[in-house]
């Protein structure tokens, strides 16, 4: 039977109870993180602690020590053994409060961490431009809040498109980043991401390969992507950190360069595929 870690020790799935009083769930009021487990090895556990920190404190939410987040990572995925890929999220919210908006006088947090098996790694994604927007001028859009419902409905509109995932525009109308991804694309050679002041969350595989590609000496530009950008890029990817790099195959139908993956997306991917082995050993 599935464990997960809540507060304060390990409980079976499917007796874990959260209150319902709980702002994570009536108001979105917390935020999270998805980790990759191979083979009951976390990978940048590091760089998930610093970030969820990061957020906790724009939220001004107390977060318990990192060691006993450490902790309750380790427990977890030891209590469910997972062989192979597992995905491990850790959810903290604000906790139980009265009714409305006004953040409690004392807060004591929900901590929640699960452990699930990963479904077969996909194919070359096939994307279409959603209608939704990120909006860059948000907090929120820096931290993996609870606040997930754009990303909702622009993964199902692009689903229903008969597409896999969909690129968001911010409200400029530049691209930003795919539902649950930060975009990637190859233009004359260099590689070019969209900066995190035009919305897209800080991803922890965003940094991996931005750093890599720098030390590899690809040339490197986070840069606005106008909607026309992609038009004539060689080479498409999407990241995050229970894909690492997906190549993308066609958007809105058009497809991009002469191969998938690409050159540099190819050599991406084991370099990449090299530090994540340096961050599970």
């Amino acid at each position: 039977m599935a464990q997960v870690w809540l507060n304060d020790g390990l409980v079976a799935a499917d007796t874990a109870c959260i209150s319902p009083a709980d702002r994570g769930l009536l108001l979105g009021d917390g935020l999270f993180e998805t980790l990759l487990v191979r083979d009951g090895r976390i990978a940048f556990a590091a760089r998930h602690l610093d970030r969820l920190a990061r957020g906790a404190a724009t939220l001004r939410i107390p977060l318990p020590p990192r060691a006993s987040l450490e902790q309750a990572l380790r427990a977890t995925v030891a209590a469910n053994a997972p062989t192979g890929g597992a995905a491990l999220r850790l959810t903290v919210t604000r906790g139980p409060g009265g009714r409305g908006l006004a953040v409690p006088d004392t807060t004591v947090p929900t901590l929640l961490v699960t452990c699930a098996p990963l479904a077969a790694g996909g194919e070359p994604a096939h994307l279409a431009i959603s209608d939704y927007r990120r909006n860059e001028t948000s907090p929120l859009s820096a931290i993996k809040s609870l606040s997930y419902l754009d990303a909702v409905l622009a993964r199902a509109e692009a689903l229903d498109a008969g597409c896999d995932d969909a690129v968001l525009r911010n409200a400029a109308g530049n691209l930003v980043c795919a539902s649950a991804a930060n975009l990637f694309a190859v233009i004359r050679g260099t590689l070019v991401t969209p900066p995190l002041s035009d919305g897209p969350l800080p991803g922890t595989v965003r940094a991996v390969v931005l750093e890599r590609a720098t030390i590899a000496g690809i040339a490197v530009n986070e840069a606005t992507l106008a909607l026309a950008a992609l038009d004539g890029a060689e080479e498409v990817f999407l990241t995050n950190s229970l894909i690492g790099l997906r190549p993308v195959h066609s958007v809105e139908g058009q497809v991009v360069g002469a191969s998938c993956p690409g050159p540099i997306t190819r050599q991406l991917m084991t370099l990449y595929e090299q530090e994540l082995d340096r961050s599970l050993s």
